[in-house]
Order: C-alpha cells, then structure tokens, then sequence
C-alpha cells in the first residue's frame, strides 16, 4: 500500500508540475472572475499545506521560510501580501525538492497514530492521502483558471 501512495505523490506532482510550468508568470498573475485567489497562490499554498501536512512546518521542518504561512496559508490571498513574495519559478524548484523529500519518508510512518485527530484522519497515512486531495484538488482548480487566463 505504500508504495502505491508514494507513486500517487510522483503522478500527482508530475502532472502539478507539468501545468505549471506551462503558465507564464503574468498568466499565474491574473485573478480570473470568480476566483478567490491566482496560479500564483495556487502553487505556493500547495507547497506550504503539504510541507505541513508531510513535514511538520514550521516547526519540525525548516525547508521554506517562515513566511510561506502567511502567504499561502489557508484564508491568505494574494491581495493581502507584502513584502518579499517567492515567484512561480522559485516556488516550482521547492515542489520539486519537496517531492525528493516526500519520497524519503519511511513507509512505517504511515501506520503512526496522529498526536490528535485531524479533519477526522487518525494516522500519518491519512495525512498523507488528505495531502495528495488536497493537491489533485488545486491542480484542478489551476486547469480552470488556466484556461481563463489564455
């Protein structure tokens, strides 16, 4: 069963990082009608939710900066940020590291019980599944706006 996961986080990335970097930057820019949020925010908060919910950020995890919460968390949107904001092509090289590093985890991790429940999962596996909806999810939410944004 691990095995499959771990190639559901290859497949899922792959197709992630295929969309993306076929977007221009000021195509990840726009904030199409109807949208809360822009390709922009998309990737970044893809990025930080699964770095979180893999990796402990931010604090059992220090491979993105702390302001990464407070760009791409949940609620945020790109008409709040200030400051220094990482572009789409500096935050594609993370998705990429982070997939290196998502393939470094033990399977045996998977059975771990969670210290509390978490949206109703029990183990570090459920987690990992929620991670993988959660990036299928915006993935598609990219394809939407992608083709709005042509």
């Amino acid at each position: 069963m691990s095995e499959l996961l771990f190639k559901q986080f290859e497949l899922t990335r792959g197709n992630f990082l295929k969309i993306i970097e076929a977007i221009t930057t000021a195509q990840a820019s726009v904030q199409p009608e109807g949208f809360n949020n822009n390709i922009h925010w998309h990737i970044g908060h893809v990025l930080t939710v699964t770095e979180q919910f893999m990796m402990g950020f931010p604090k059992k995890s220090n491979h993105l900066p702390a302001n990464y919460i407070e760009l791409f968390g949940n609620g945020t949107r790109p008409s709040e940020w200030t400051g220094d904001v990482p572009s789409v092509e500096v935050l594609t090289e993370q998705l990429k590291a982070q997939l290196g590093r998502i393939k470094e985890v033990p399977a045996s991790m998977l059975d771990e019980k969670l210290k509390k429940p978490f949206l109703g999962l029990d183990t570090f596996g459920e987690l990992a599944n929620m991670a993988l909806f959660h990036e299928a999810y915006h993935l598609g939410q990219i394809h939407a706006m992608r083709k709005l944004v042509k």
